[in-house]
């Protein structure tokens, strides 16, 4: 080793501080010389720096082989730095170093970049995904529902259809614009001229409400009394209304929820059959007992009967309707059917 060696040596090694104080100040200023003409250049010690970060940077893991082409390049400049200390072959290798090193950095950040960006839209993708599963699972059960409530509705209409077939020994049925009719004869229901149900309509009537149980909900049932032509219209009007009443009264005790029944005193109106013979004055003594779909009731004018409106809303609660004022004594009424 030559002495220009030795003293680069021993200045790279110690640094002025420790030459300093190794030699003594009589001796630093024959050593500052030889230390200062082999010291590193400029460009070797940005490139030892800059090399350094790299190391310590997301280059290390996200691109490896920049950081080692890097290593590589430093150890040239090094080299050429023991070979000719403060020589341009240094400067120039110690420059392509630094380089290197940067270029590692900025490949580690790009590649970060991208890792994160491929992170991100995987977890992005896994929303979607379990949005979608979401969605669809939500999709699925609504159609469940809906498939689940038209089978109830259409079980429901069955059910409905076959309590209004059984009825046929008991009443005549018949499908009108107003609704199902369930047409009861008064004279199987009341004695003549009264309001008081025999056994034979009690045991009709039980039939009825079995049949009345299996409606939808929210359908409305008009209980409609009618009496012949005979006699005045207050006291047919008065008769009517307290056999309706009478009907709707048992119905609600035999289970049928009062809150869908009203009962209606028609007296002689809508005649069915002609007045003038005993077999017609009998058909139009009768009860009829209307079922309204919620959408056909809300529909069908309620106002369409005028002399219900005093008795709708007791009848619909349920509870017993108050008493109609009492027809003319029959001393002055012919008698009433």
């Amino acid at each position: 080793m030559n002495s220009q060696s030795r003293n680069h040596s021993l200045c790279d090694a110690l640094g002025t501080g420790a030459v300093l104080a190794a030699l003594g100040a009589s001796s630093f200023l024959l050593v500052i010389g030889a230390c200062g003409a082999t010291a590193p250049t400029q460009q070797l010690v940005d490139a030892r720096r800059t090399f350094h970060e790299a190391e310590v940077s997301s280059a290390a893991k996200m691109t490896p082989d920049e950081v080692l082409t890097a290593r590589q390049a430093l150890d040239e400049a090094e080299r050429a730095h023991k070979d000719d200390p403060g020589s341009n072959r240094e400067a120039h290798l110690a420059y392509i170093a630094q380089r290197r090193a940067q270029i590692a950095m900025a490949g580690g950040d790009i590649a970060t970049a991208h890792a994160l960006e491929r992170e991100a839209h995987a977890q992005y993708q896994a929303k979607l995904e379990q949005t979608a599963r979401t969605d669809q699972s939500k999709l699925q059960n609504a159609q469940s529902q809906v498939k689940e409530a038209q089978q109830g509705k259409q079980d429901a209409e069955a059910r409905a259809a076959a309590a209004m077939a059984s009825l046929q020994d008991v009443a005549n049925v018949k499908e009108e614009e107003r609704g199902t009719v369930i047409t009861l004869s008064g004279s199987v229901l009341f004695p003549s001229g009264g309001d008081t149900l025999s056994e034979v309509a009690r045991e009709s009537l039980d039939k009825v409400g079995e049949a009345l149980q299996q409606q939808p909900r929210g359908a409305h049932i008009r209980i409609e009394g009618y009496t012949d032509a005979r006699g005045s219209d207050a006291a047919n009007e008065a008769l009517s209304q307290r056999r309706a009443m009478a009907v709707r009264d048992y119905l609600a005790q035999r289970g049928v929820d009062g809150s869908m029944l009203e009962a209606v005193g028609r007296g002689e109106a809508d005649p069915i059959a002609s007045n003038d013979t005993p077999d017609g004055r009998a058909n139009n003594r009768r009860v009829e007992i209307v079922i309204q779909p919620a959408q056909q009731a809300q529909s069908y004018g309620q106002g369409s009967v005028s002399k219900t409106q005093s008795t709708s809303s007791a009848a619909k609660s349920g509870a017993p309707l108050q008493q109609p004022q009492q027809p003319p004594s029959p001393s002055s009424t012919p008698a009433v059917h």
